[in-house]
């Protein structure tokens, strides 16, 4: 895995093979700009869950073969009208990530700025992964993964967001489904249903227009 340049979000859209995708819903939205072949089924769990809770979606689509990581920080609205008009559309966002790293093989990190959302999803997401740590604690996570820079697309909506950091097995990408072929793995699809449920749960909660609720699956 290569890094790039900072004016490389452009570019990267440009590139062939690339694939920018956006759906303007409620004002809920869920995110996955390092989807594809970069960080494995994010951006499937990002557009099942918006898809399933009536929230917007945002995803960046990377072909295979070692695609370049852009920094969150560099993903920047500036560069994408479908970007922007998505960070100008929701209030709140989930932005969805993939990670493996030693001691985290079983833990789902949430960072971002806003925490009262972040404790939201692990109250609807714990109980459908027993298998599974959730950290909300900040102090807790990796500096590198809080999501906490003011220019990490997960804070730019009004309200801020939750950006969750997910291990290879909850992603369906880890060795243990090597011989699964039922479509989505089970753990994949109950993280994928909490998340909806937290997104239809927060939108009534905080006075939104929640639409279609979670559809049954």
């Amino acid at each position: 895995m290569h890094h790039v340049g900072q004016h490389d979000f452009a570019r990267l859209l440009a590139t062939d093979g690339v694939v920018e995708e956006s759906v303007l819903r409620s004002r809920f939205g869920f995110m996955a700009y390092h989807g594809g072949g970069l960080e494995a089924a994010t951006d499937l769990i990002a557009r099942e869950a918006a898809e399933r809770s009536n929230a917007s979606y945002y995803a960046v689509l990377h072909p295979g073969d070692d695609p370049p990581h852009i920094p969150s920080i560099r993903v920047d609205p500036v560069h994408s009208e479908r970007l922007a008009a998505f960070i100008a559309h929701v209030d709140v966002v989930v932005t969805i990530h993939g990670f493996g790293r030693r001691g985290f093989f079983t833990s789902l990190l949430l960072g971002g700025r806003n925490r009262d959302l972040a404790h939201h999803v692990v109250r609807h997401l714990q109980p459908r992964l027993p298998a599974y740590r959730l950290v909300s604690d900040t102090a807790e996570i990796p500096v590198d993964l809080r999501g906490m820079h003011s220019r990490n697309p997960v804070n730019l909506p009004r309200q801020r967001g939750v950006q969750i950091e997910l291990p290879p097995r909850v992603r369906g990408s880890s060795p243990m489904w090597w011989d699964w072929e039922h479509g989505i793995t089970p753990h994949t699809e109950a993280l994928i249903e909490g998340l909806a449920v937290a997104a239809a749960t927060w939108m009534n909660d905080a006075g939104f227009p929640a639409g279609d609720m979670v559809r049954p699956h």
